[in-house]
C-alpha cells in the first residue's frame, strides 16, 4: 500500500493534508520536511534547528507491540531537540485515541496545558480542537512549544493552502492561543 493511503486510512479526514500538499512540502522543503517510511510505518515530520514537529506517525495494526513506534520516537529523541505534536482528545468511542495518549505518555511526552489549538477543517468545515504534546530534553517550556507551533502552522500547515484546497486556513492567531494553565485540565489525568 502507498504511504499516503496508509495515512489516509488511519487519520481522520479533518487532520489530513492532501497528497499534493505533502509531496510539495517534501519537494520544496527537503531540508525541513521529512518522510521515514518502512513496511509497517510512516513518519512525516518537520525538523527545524530548534525543534521537531511530528506531523503524522502511523504504525500498522499488525505490527503494534513490536516496538516500532518506540524506535521511531527514540530516533527523533536522539537529535536532542524538543519534539511537538498535535493529538486528538480522548474519544471514548474510538479506543485508538486513548491508546495514542498512553503511548506518548509512556514515551515521556507532556501535555502543553497552556496552549489551545482549534482549526477549521477545510474538508469538513468543522472546528477541530487538538491537544498539544511535547517532549523537552533540556527542560524547554511551553513558550518554546508555542513558538514552534506557530512556525509550523505558518510554514507547513498553511503552505500554498489556497492552491491545494481552494481556500485559506484561518490566521495563526485564531488557531493557536495561549491559555491560562488553571483553566485547562491535563489530559494525562484522564487516562
Amino acid at each position: 500500500m502507498h504511504w499516503y493511503e496508509k495515512l489516509n486510512e488511519y487519520f481522520p479526514i479533518e487532520e489530513m493534508k492532501s497528497q499534493d500538499h505533502i509531496e510539495a512540502l517534501l519537494e520544496d522543503f527537503p531540508e525541513l520536511y521529512h518522510k521515514d517510511e518502512g513496511k509497517y510505518h510512516v513518519l512525516m515530520y518537520v525538523e527545524a534547528d530548534e525543534f521537531i514537529f511530528i506531523d503524522y506517525l502511523f504504525v500498522s495494526a499488525e505490527s503494534r507491540g513490536m516496538g516500532i513506534g518506540h524506535q521511531l520516537i527514540e530516533k527523533l529523541k536522539a537529535k536532542d531537540k524538543p519534539i511537538i505534536l498535535e493529538v486528538e482528545p480522548v474519544n471514548y468511542k474510538d479506543s485508538d485515541t486513548k491508546k495514542r495518549l498512553v503511548f506518548y505518555q509512556r514515551e515521556g511526552f507532556q501535555h502543553a496545558t497552556s496552549i489551545g489549538y482549534k482549526r477549521k477543517s477545510l474538508a469538513t468545515k468543522e472546528i477541530n480542537e487538538m491537544e498539544i504534546l511535547y517532549w523537552a530534553p533540556n527542560g524547554e517550556g511551553e513558550d518554546v512549544v508555542l513558538q514552534a507551533l506557530v512556525k509550523t502552522y505558518k510554514k507547513i500547515h498553511t503552505y500554498k493552502d489556497t492552491h491545494f484546497y481552494g481556500e485559506a486556513y484561518e490566521p495563526v492567531d485564531e488557531v493557536i492561543q495561549k491559555n491560562s494553565k488553571s483553566r485547562r485540565k491535563d489530559i494525562f489525568d484522564e487516562i
